[in-house]
């Protein structure tokens, strides 16, 4: 407790980490009280329909993203969603657009290129989910999705869309500039921390369910402080999955300019065991909401669509975690190319001991991550469908979400990335840093 207290003070010791921090706070407080100002026209005392709708399945996760703001319909219901699914999609464009590809290649100046046309890609994705929210809102309402204006319960005009469709459309916008201002003035990536603020922000009413449901249902304290354990315990195993690296030697060659003397060191290639991060489980998510839009679409009730769009299945967790490892093998070898990383090594003066330069070690290095991918596919395969299996053994479905899945990657990732920016501003004017032993590694840790 005491060095909790020396580290706070010398955080706030440092006055531009503790301008940011404050900064941060107080774009993320901003957040949250625009995820309760409801559309106008929309009756709050109205909503139960939309609030049950989206306890959970997709609804649940849209609204888990959105801190709540989806059920509530906010202002910032679609939340930061547009934005990421933009900017899934451009780099989708960069793996098999050349023109993505050679933008990428220019620096500084292609990113800045990328990242509008990311932005203008979100407007046009708001735009097209902004009609489907209000018609799914309304029909929860028990009003007609055509015809709706509930001011005084007339017949709407096209006014309330359109007002609608902007004010969504703005409030997403205004939600990614909050996320580019927390980066650049604040601490952390401000994308990942908005998501993660809306995921955190459902955790109390999950617990309270949680245990509320454990004092009626049987069990009691003690089991709801077994749950716990376990909880913090698949946190712990997230942690290790998040940082777990494989620490390749590289030898750079002595080279003397003038009277100094340059390379000669060794240091360490770290290749992530999971360098695909959330990424498998988006794509993989993807997919299997396939069947559930189809089965809307039919009557049947039983058969290959139902079995698929039940989330406790067995066929459909199967599937999901069978799509998460071929995606994860799948993105780890768009994301990381080991003829690149070769070919810089020898440009570089580094080679790895025992391994010629060149071809032999990219092949080194593909057989390194084929062996490291394994493993972590398999684990993230696990810890996607977690949260069914705890479901099936009684845990409420809101507290089974935070037992694995997106959420929980995002919020150890997300946590683990900020405090090693913490840890950096404290390490740079000569503080400790935030562990007594080691150094905090984020999700974002760069080869060497």
């Amino acid at each position: 407790m005491k060095r909790l207290i020396t580290t706070i003070k010398n955080i706030w010791a440092i006055e531009d980490l503790r301008k940011r921090i404050l900064y941060t706070l107080g774009l993320v407080l901003v957040y949250r009280i625009g995820s309760y100002v409801v559309l106008p026209g929309v009756d709050p005392s109205q909503l139960g329909g939309l609030q049950s709708q989206t306890q959970e399945g997709i609804m649940g996760l849209l609204n888990m993203f959105s801190g709540g703001a989806f059920a509530n319909a906010s202002i910032f219901a679609l939340g930061i969603m547009p934005y990421i699914t933009a900017s899934i999609v451009v780099q989708l464009f960069v793996m098999v657009v050349p023109y993505f590809q050679k933008m990428q290649r220019e620096g500084e100046s292609g990113r800045r290129k990328m990242t509008q046309i990311t932005r203008y890609l979100t407007i046009l994705v708001t735009i097209l989910q902004g009609p489907a929210y209000i018609a799914n809102m309304m029909s929860q309402l028990g009003a007609s999705p055509t015809a709706i204006y509930p001011f005084d319960g007339t017949d709407p005009s096209w006014f309330f869309w359109v007002s609608s469709i902007l004010i969504l459309t703005s409030g997403t916008l205004f939600v990614m500039w909050l996320g580019e201002r927390i980066t650049d003035k604040g601490i952390g990536n401000g994308i990942s921390l908005l998501i993660m603020v809306g995921i955190i922000a459902r955790l109390p009413f999950a617990l309270v369910g949680e245990f509320g449901s454990r004092m009626e249902e049987g069990g009691g304290l003690i089991m709801f402080l077994v749950e716990i354990v376990i909880w913090l315990v698949v946190i712990l195993l997230c942690i290790l999955l998040v940082q777990g690296t494989r620490k390749i030697p590289v030898q750079y060659a002595k080279r003397v300019v003038g009277n100094k003397q340059y390379g000669g060191v060794r240091q360490y290639l770290p290749l992530k065991v999971n360098a695909a991060g959330v990424m498998p489980i988006i794509f993989a998510q993807a997919i299997m909401f396939v069947p559930i839009t189809l089965l809307g679409f039919s009557n049947s009730e039983s058969g290959f669509l139902a079995a698929f769009s039940d989330f406790n299945g067995f066929w459909y967790n199967f599937v999901f975690a069978i799509l998460i490892i071929a995606f994860t093998f799948f993105y780890t070898a768009i994301a990381i190319n080991p003829n690149q990383m070769a070919d810089d090594m020898k440009k570089n003066g580094g080679f790895i001991p025992g391994v010629k330069p060149g071809k032999k070690t990219a092949e080194y290095l593909e057989g390194i991550l084929s062996k490291i991918t394994l493993p972590g596919s398999i684990f993230l395969a696990i810890v996607a469908v977690l949260p069914a299996f705890v479901s099936l053994l009684g845990v409420n479905s809101q507290f089974a979400q935070f037992y694995g899945g997106t959420s929980l990657l995002i919020m150890v990732g997300v946590i683990l990335d900020t405090l090693q920016q913490i840890e950096s501003h404290l390490l740079m004017r000569h503080y400790d840093g935030l562990t007594k032993t080691g150094r905090i590694k984020g999700r974002s840790s760069l080869p060497a």
